[in-house]
């Protein structure tokens, strides 16, 4: 791999800004293979991985999805753009099978938590306890794999910019994007252009953060 100044993963959480202007200078192909790779070991409820990332460095690409996303620059300027979508199809059972076996290639699933699977994943989908939607769940999971994007990007050097700003419908269309596979947000990623975003400041954690229950002080 093109040997980056690789930060820890500390200084790649403090570092990180949204990038709002990108230099035209390429990721190298194994530095965004290693930032994708990481990116896919985020967590994900009963290893469904409902995360799917259509990946833009073409300039046709690229200005077609900025005609969506409200003419942002960012689009056009950064030489690689992910479109971070969530497939509600992982409860179908073909793909549980296809985790299961997953589980089974790599030595970490038994017979009976494969039949744990097959039996509860249907059962969370129809009864959805703790989310409104199944859009929602795989929102859920898909910002997870961005966020940890963003951070093994940012241990290598490269910038990004998550961003909200778009029509789904449009992005859809122009895409190829099944029904089924919703937009949940773009991710340029390169090098970021001067001036960078200042640090904005956080909130303290007495002021966001509760004991034992909401609103009592931690």
């Amino acid at each position: 791999m093109t040997n980056p100044q690789i930060l820890s993963c500390q200084a790649a959480i403090e570092q990180r800004r949204a990038a709002r202007a990108f230099r035209p200078d390429s990721i190298p192909e194994d530095i965004l293979r290693e930032i994708l790779r990481l990116g896919l070991r985020s967590p994900s409820g009963y290893n469904l991985q409902p995360w799917r990332f259509i990946i833009l460095r073409q300039a046709d690409s690229k200005a077609k999805l900025r005609a969506c996303a409200f003419d942002q620059h960012q689009v056009t300027e950064a030489p690689v753009v992910l479109i971070c979508c969530g497939d509600r199809r992982v409860n179908n059972g073909d793909y549980i099978e296809s985790v299961i076996a997953l589980g089974e290639q790599v030595g970490a699933m038994t017979d009976a938590f494969a039949n744990y699977m097959r039996s509860a994943i249907p059962q969370l989908f129809e009864q959805h306890p703790c989310f409104e939607s199944i859009e929602a769940w795989t929102n859920r999971h898909t910002l997870l794999a961005v966020a940890h994007l963003m951070i093994a990007a940012q241990s290598l050097g490269v910038d990004s910019c998550p961003m909200e700003g778009f029509v789904s419908a449009q992005v859809k269309a122009e895409f190829a994007i099944p029904d089924a596979v919703d937009v949940c947000c773009l991710l340029p990623l390169g090098y970021a252009a001067e001036p960078i975003k200042a640090y904005g400041g956080r909130f303290a954690i007495e002021q966001v953060c509760y004991g034992e229950q909401f609103g009592e002080t931690f």
